[in-house]
């Protein structure tokens, strides 16, 4: 069985769940507290992130991107990232924007601050990191929403790694309660889509110690 190391909470760990889920693609999930710095982990992945992939063979595989290319390489359907080079620009692109961007301007000042800042034991939340993060959650659901709404997935015609990307941090702030989904029914809209697929489900069932999330996380129908 492959395994994967990985902490529930981090939006690039559910990326990689999300692809080997929509592949069908078995493996054991194992729960890594990084903050722990355990040499073991350290010996399979010297930067001390997750997620790392463990193939059946002993391979091998950190860091959410590379894992996300070698399964587009090794599993290679369904197709994630793009048939043509236009769509894997796209894609990548999307990729680029929510694992960098998003992540620096929304997931790092909310789920970083409220979530793995008191968990490792960094102290308590920073206002300002806070209201930035907040400020800046409507303008990214609204990008997301004018992509849905002109496109049948986020990058074009297919499902794609990119809705993953975008799912994975969003389904984080989503089960820290920090959307207002009121205010974003594009955004909304295609989050249902991908929250209603066999591959999200595992996801929903994800929990962590001391935080509990809102009573419509779970729900299908929010």
């Amino acid at each position: 069985m492959r395994i994967l190391h990985h902490f529930p909470l981090s939006p690039y760990c559910r990326k990689v769940r999300l692809m080997l889920g929509e592949k069908r693609l078995p493996f054991e999930p194992l729960t890594e507290r990084v903050w722990e710095q355990r040499r073991e982990f350290a010996n399979l992945n010297p930067a001390g992130e997750v997620p790392v992939l463990v193939e059946e063979n002993g391979l091998v595989i950190p860091d959410s991107n590379v894992i996300c290319e070698y399964l587009e390489e090794a599993y290679p359907d369904p197709c994630l990232l793009g048939r043509t080079l236009a769509e894997r620009v796209e894609i990548r692109r999307l990729v680029a924007w929510f694992d960098q961007k998003f992540a620096r301007d929304v997931t790092n000042n909310l789920l970083g601050e409220k979530v793995f800042k008191r968990l490792s034991g960094r102290g308590n939340p920073d206002g300002t990191a806070l209201r930035v993060g907040y400020a800046n959650i409507k303008p990214h659901l609204d990008y997301i929403g004018q992509l849905a709404e002109s496109r049948s997935w986020l990058a074009g015609g297919a499902l794609s790694l990119a809705d993953f990307a975008a799912a994975a941090h969003v389904s984080c702030l989503d089960f820290i309660g920090d959307i207002d989904w009121s205010k974003t029914p594009a955004a909304h809209d295609w989050y249902a889509r991908i929250k209603s697929r066999p591959s999200f489900r595992p996801l929903l069932n994800d929990r962590v110690s001391g935080i509990n999330p809102p009573a419509y996380y779970a729900n299908l129908d929010f």
